[in-house]
């Protein structure tokens, strides 16, 4: 039987705002997001499961619903001119939903609906082919690529030739490791799979001995129909792996997708990291509760490595954008929510 925890949040989620769902298939949705998901999460909205759709043939806006309210999340896939009637027609519709991690446009219309912003964390974004990993402040990433091949390691695309089952055992050692080891987060991040997604491009990074002992997932970005970057949707690594696998093999697939032509890279989001005045009318409280998390040694040993992520990231030297959440209240029994969706609580 359905344990009382969920039966609760049946209960709560059948008295959220009612919103109509737009029944979008999952390629109607990639379709979607091939003319207008030029933004990091824009490609998991339409391939994350237990997502609901707000809007039309045109585009949508992805949400969930946790507690009685409802959680946007990202940028409107919709042609960017007509976000801000999509992002109008959705707050008046749901009930004053919260926005987790949009964009600075998305954020100003949100500000001139009466909504305060909070800055969220930074989106590390490499422009290339101007990002090339010259210089000195590079240094420390190039040495990382010449010591794996020094040491006998291989870096390459994975063409669809890895075994299944490696992968199966390389994730399974890793969520090993993990600080929290019974689940993985959601909605912010979907489930790892072993399978690649359409368009998604996977590089792994095999030892001396042949053993799979790393892997970088990457989702698309578009615009017009056309793949203009990708971003880094998961990491795999064994959990007794150099620490020079993952940066030597994120050097590995920059490197790749500049000779192909692609404009940028981004690494995704590092939560809570720079959280300085947004611009907007915003939360003191969370703005002071997202800082004090970030440098709180108990959360970063016990819940997230939110320091951890940053560190690795800042390595590539790449823009920090900054990354944004909205809402109308920001009550603690909203943002307690917004946690258990993102199944951080």
């Amino acid at each position: 039987m359905p344990s009382l925890r969920i039966h609760f949040d049946r209960l709560l989620e059948g008295a959220a705002p009612k919103v109509e769902r737009q029944e979008l298939t999952h390629v109607e949705r990639l379709a979607l997001v091939r003319r207008h998901g030029d933004f990091s999460l824009a490609y998991s909205t339409a391939v994350q499961q237990k997502l609901s759709y707000f809007g039309d043939a045109d585009g949508y806006i992805a949400f969930g619903t946790k507690m009685k309210h409802h959680f946007a999340l990202g940028d409107p896939v919709v042609h960017p001119p007509d976000r801000p009637d999509y992002i109008r027609r959705f707050v008046e519709a749901a009930g004053s939903p919260w926005f987790v991690q949009i964009g600075e446009e998305t954020a100003r219309v949100l500000a001139g609906l009466g909504y305060q912003v909070n800055r969220l964390g930074i989106d590390t974004r490499l422009v290339l082919p101007a990002h090339d990993f010259s210089g000195k402040r590079n240094e420390t990433v190039r040495y990382s690529e010449r010591w794996l091949l020094k040491k006998g390691f291989s870096l390459d695309e994975d063409k669809r030739t890895v075994f299944l089952d490696e992968i199966q055992r390389l994730s399974q050692n890793w969520r090993a490791d993990r600080i929290v080891k019974r689940w993985e987060m959601g909605f912010l991040n979907r489930p790892f799979s072993d399978h690649l997604g359409v368009d998604m491009r996977r590089f792994v990074l095999h030892g001396p001995d042949g053993e799979l002992v790393a892997l970088l997932d990457f989702d698309p970005l578009f615009s017009g129909g056309k793949v203009i970057g990708y971003t880094t949707a998961f990491k795999r690594k064994h959990v007794a792996a150099t620490p020079h696998a993952e940066i030597g093999l994120t050097k590995f697939a920059v490197d790749r997708f500049r000779e192909e032509g692609i404009s940028v890279v981004t690494l995704g989001l590092s939560p809570l990291v720079d959280i300085e005045p947004s611009g907007f009318a915003e939360n003191q409280f969370w703005r002071n509760t997202f800082q004090r998390a970030y440098d709180s040694p108990w959360v970063n040993r016990s819940k997230f490595n939110l320091q951890g992520q940053a560190a690795f990231k800042r390595r590539f030297h790449g823009i920090e954008e900054p990354a944004y959440i909205a809402f109308r209240k920001g009550t603690c029994i909203e943002m307690l929510g917004l946690l258990r969706l993102i199944k951080a609580i």
